[in-house]
């Protein structure tokens, strides 16, 4: 998604600004006064531009604007774990800053800057709680965008529901961030993790229906979510599970909870943990002289952040789904999706590693979000975001597998509903199979 050069003389360039814990997506020059809704009437140079953009009606019929938009600027945030026990996930965000970064420097969205605000909440629900707060109340952003993780949102779901504030593509796939009843302001951009549990299910029930399963899972939404989507894929057959060990996000190690899960008599591992955990579990199960079956959530299969820290050999054989396409993978070599991606982290995020599942997922992400900018046209409201990410109808992304796509509606707000399995061959995944999608919406 390369586009020209990079803008000169009197259009400034976006920059990134740095201020302790507080990073700055900078649209440039300053933005006119906002703080309120209002219309006004489009001028004809402004219909002529848009419709050269491709506009149409009646999405561009009058400007409409909430708090954090003007004519010029679309103010968003975002808190991302940039220290922390999950700071693995920090490249996420930096990814998504970059490929702002680049929207800005081709004009922006329909004319507007997005002025990206991020702050690093270390994954903490406590400073999440304390930034989001300073989001909106001071920053005064039109929407949140991409925070990141089950805890984090979860701290701050009813705070921004209650201020009628989205919470745009949050970074979790807990089933309480697609239930549009109780939360209808909160969408998330991950696959639920109950369906995703569902296709584990469907894999061991195919493949492993006499397999003695041990569970290493997070204490928390995420790794309920998946205990339960298991559970319920397994149905009658849920006397298959052995053992279910949890850990804490504090734990400095899950050293005792392998140990004990070896000795269950589990042959087939169900390992649902995130990035640090996952490398620790994949690396003691190795020491142990462990090799059961083994189950590793979409989370944390990125190869750079995990599976190397892990030891690669100790990764061989690791089963996981996919529902993007692998940098790694040779098989899109020539794909224009991929081309694109590698040609914007080639100029806008050269220091970040490009074949990390963590850039690949913040470079789709930012994609859909600008897709649900420009979808709202002129009227930039916090009901229209929702509005429009609640109704994408087919979109591709760049880095979508094949027969791949994005739908939502008003009653179901998954993003991702389709996986493909995958398996790691001690380089890189290997992804087999058919398409398989979860119809069963999130309870």
């Amino acid at each position: 998604m390369e586009n020209g050069r990079r803008s000169g003389g009197g259009q400034r360039a976006a920059s990134l600004v740095v201020r302790g814990h507080h990073q700055r997506q900078s649209a440039g020059h300053g933005s006119a006064a906002h703080g309120r809704t209002h219309d006004t009437d489009r001028v004809d140079g402004g219909c002529r531009a848009d419709a050269r953009r491709g506009a149409f009606s009646p999405a561009f019929a009058q400007k409409k604007y909430d708090v954090g938009a003007t004519d010029t600027e679309i103010k968003i945030g975002q808190t991302n774990p940039l220290s922390g026990p999950a700071s693995a996930f920090g490249a996420i965000g930096k990814a998504e800053a970059a490929y702002i970064r680049m929207i800005n420097e081709q004009g922006g969205v329909n004319g507007r800057k997005i002025n990206l605000i991020q702050y690093d909440d270390a994954y903490s629900p406590p400073k999440t709680v304390e930034q989001v707060r300073k989001l909106v109340e001071s920053d005064e952003v039109l929407t949140t965008f991409q925070i990141i993780g089950t805890p984090p949102n979860a701290a701050v779901q009813k705070y921004l529901n209650s201020k009628g504030v989205p919470q745009l593509l949050a970074g979790s796939g807990a089933s309480r961030f697609t239930d549009p009843k109780n939360f209808p302001w909160t969408i998330s951009a991950n696959p639920n993790y109950q369906s995703e549990a569902h296709i584990y299910a469907r894999y061991i029930l195919e493949n492993h229906p006499n397999a003695k399963i041990g569970i290493l899972y997070q204490n928390d939404d995420l790794g309920k979510d998946y205990v339960k989507g298991l559970k319920d894929g397994l149905g009658a057959k849920a006397g298959m599970i052995v053992k279910e060990m949890s850990y804490e996000l504090s734990d400095p190690t899950i050293d005792s909870q392998l140990v004990t899960l070896k000795a269950s008599g589990a042959d087939l591992f169900y390992n649902m943990s995130t990035p640090k955990f996952a490398a620790q579990s994949i690396r003691k199960a190795a020491e142990l002289g462990w090799k059961p079956v083994h189950i590793l959530e979409v989370n944390a299969t990125a190869v750079g952040q995990v599976l190397v820290p892990a030891g690669l050999e100790n990764a061989r054989d690791i089963i996981s789904v996919a529902y993007g396409k692998d940098p790694l993978d040779p098989q899109w070599a020539d794909d224009e999706g991929m081309k694109r991606y590698k040609a914007f982290m080639a100029k806008y995020a050269p220091g970040e590693d490009a074949n990390s599942g963590f850039a690949t997922y913040g470079y789709s992400t930012a994609a859909l979000l600008v897709h649900i900018l420009r979808q709202c046209g002129d009227e930039l409201t916090r009901a229209n975001i929702m509005k429009q990410a609640t109704s994408i109808k087919g979109f591709v992304p760049d880095l979508g597998l094949p027969g791949m796509s994005v739908t939502t509606t008003p009653d179901d707000y998954r993003i991702s509903k389709q996986f493909q399995m995958m398996k790691f061959d001690g380089q890189r995944w290997i992804i087999s199979g058919p398409i398989l999608t979860d119809d069963v919406k999130a309870d």
